[in-house]
């Protein structure tokens, strides 16, 4: 069970992007957490890989740092693909891509910003431990999108 609420589709899933990021995407359909609710890319001069990767981010933005009350929301967000597989369902083609994120608690990660800035460079500063305290602040998840390609 994840931490994060899957995100509704009350809304069409590109005008939310077009309302968060101020950003056009070729896109239709749902947020891609299952084959049934894949998101539609309708048509782009951009690479496939690069759109999806982009799609993931927002989505992965939006579940957790604008969806979140301030307390639990998550900064440092990093969304790497680990794996693609390509699905043909009758005559639609789908692409199956895992994604892993790596973010950190907004809070924690401008109190590490804050405390290297402070002391880099002192003789004090014990660098490499700073650095695995951040290291084990950092949550770790794997999601899957669903994108059907039109």
């Amino acid at each position: 069970m994840s931490m994060f609420d899957k995100l509704s589709n009350d809304e069409p899933v590109h005008e939310v992007i077009k309302s968060a990021f101020n950003t056009d995407l070729p896109i239709q359909g749902a947020w891609g957490y299952t084959q049934e609710l894949s998101t539609t890319i309708t048509s782009s001069d951009t690479p496939y890989v690069q759109l999806e990767h982009m799609f993931a981010s927002m989505r992965a933005y939006l579940e957790m740092n604008m969806t979140q009350i301030e307390s639990s929301r998550y900064g440092s967000i990093n969304v790497n693909e680990l794996s693609r597989e390509e699905v043909t369902t009758g005559d639609n083609r789908y692409h199956k891509v895992s994604y892993a994120i790596t973010a950190m608690k907004e809070s924690l990660y401008t109190a590490f910003i804050k405390e290297y800035k402070e002391n880099y460079g002192e003789e004090t500063f014990d660098l490499s431990g700073h650095f695995q305290k951040r290291k084990e602040a950092t949550l770790h998840r794997e999601v899957l999108h669903w994108f059907k390609i039109s």
